[in-house]
């Protein structure tokens, strides 16, 4: 049982490090984003701050000390975004090799000029927050525990929906009862919708938005008993000299972390998300974002047109005339790179169609 009460939060001084993963192929939200310019990369709606300065801007509450991880193809953007940030402060990926990577670089950094019993927060760069207090608050509980516990500490969110297009995680009993945190029993993949109701019914279930907490000295143990390939992967980045390190970077395998350690994990914990949180993964939940007027409608850019038209998003980034009649539940993007004309129930296909263009 956690010896730490609620009330100690309110003094609590955060030392966290916290690491942003910022990368991502750019193509769950073509036309806008591109491999060189992803999502995190874009201002939302009204907003004059980009998606990864909105989690940087949160990062800082957390922890006094953040590292960014991004790739090679788009370093530079990153780094125009973030001025406030040193050099020292980018880990550069020469090629995308998937969160598992991103991960142990990030922990290979660490370990070479942090302690390594101190607290690591993982977020990523593309998530829609708007309770920046409550996000705050949440890793703090988490910090606490793992920083307790020695332990990897998730922070799961409360579905609201029955969702299938992501994973969940299964919540056990109760660790401690004044901070919320529960151990966790298993992790699901992406259900059917069947499945999605009943996780939704049974109030057991969180959704795996990929947010973790721990040191450097827990994820290699962890790694060490559940997944001694990473391990070695980790040991090889981390006695890497410069001039190696980019080839041996891209000897690893291509992997997400949930599957290669978290899933594998036997004494995980998890904090339910005191906040709202958004995954912002199509055009539907792009247009949920930024809201729309009385018809439904959505429009950003000039020269826009609509008649007899609802439900609808509609963005132009080009000096010429877009015009939308009679649509409904649709999506219209225009930009130099490319024309998007999609229903917004069927938007989470432009993944797939935009990496046909093989951009």
């Amino acid at each position: 049982m956690i010896a730490f009460g609620i009330n100690l939060l309110i003094w609590y001084d955060v030392t966290m490090i916290v690491v942003i993963i910022a990368g991502g192929s750019g193509s769950r939200l073509w036309p806008l984003s591109t491999p060189e310019f992803p999502k995190h990369l874009l201002k939302i709606g009204n907003s004059e701050t980009s998606l990864l300065q909105n989690t940087y801007n949160r990062a800082k509450r957390v922890g006094k000390t953040v590292y960014v991880v991004t790739d090679g193809s788009h370093a530079e953007h990153v780094r125009s975004q973030l001025p406030e940030l040193g050099a020292d402060a980018f880990i550069v990926e020469p090629a995308r090799r998937g969160t598992a990577s991103c991960i142990i670089a990030a922990l290979s950094r660490i370990a070479q000029t942090h302690d390594s019993d101190e607290p690591i927060a993982f977020m990523h760069a593309d998530h829609y927050i708007r309770d920046i207090k409550s996000y705050v608050h949440s890793f703090k509980i988490a910090n606490l525990v793992a920083q307790q516990e020695k332990r990897i500490v998730l922070i799961g969110v409360e579905p609201d929906y029955s969702a299938t297009s992501f994973g969940y995680i299964e919540k056990g009993d109760l660790l401690d009862e004044s901070l919320y945190v529960f151990n966790v029993t298993s992790f699901q993949e992406k259900p059917d919708y069947t499945t999605a109701q009943n996780y939704l019914k049974s109030g057991n279930y969180l959704w795996n938005c990929g947010y973790f907490v721990g040191s450097v000295t827990s994820f290699t143990k962890a790694m060490e008993q559940f997944a001694p390939e990473l391990l070695v992967s980790y040991q090889l980045l981390l006695n890497s000299a410069e001039d190696t390190y980019d080839d041996k970077y891209l000897s690893l395998s291509t992997q997400a972390i949930d599957y290669a350690l978290i899933e594998k994990v036997t004494n995980l914990l998890v904090v339910p998300a005191a906040f709202d949180w958004m995954d912002l993964g199509s055009y539907r939940d792009l247009a949920k974002a930024v809201g729309s007027d009385e018809k439904g409608n959505y429009q950003a850019g000039e020269l826009i047109e609509t008649e007899d038209t609802y439900n609808t998003f509609v963005q132009n980034h080009e000096d010429k005339p877009v015009v939308v009649i009679g649509m409904d539940n649709c999506v219209v993007v225009n930009t130099p790179q490319g024309i998007l004309v999609t229903r917004k129930d069927l938007s989470q296909k432009v993944s797939e169609v935009s990496k046909r263009l093989k951009l």
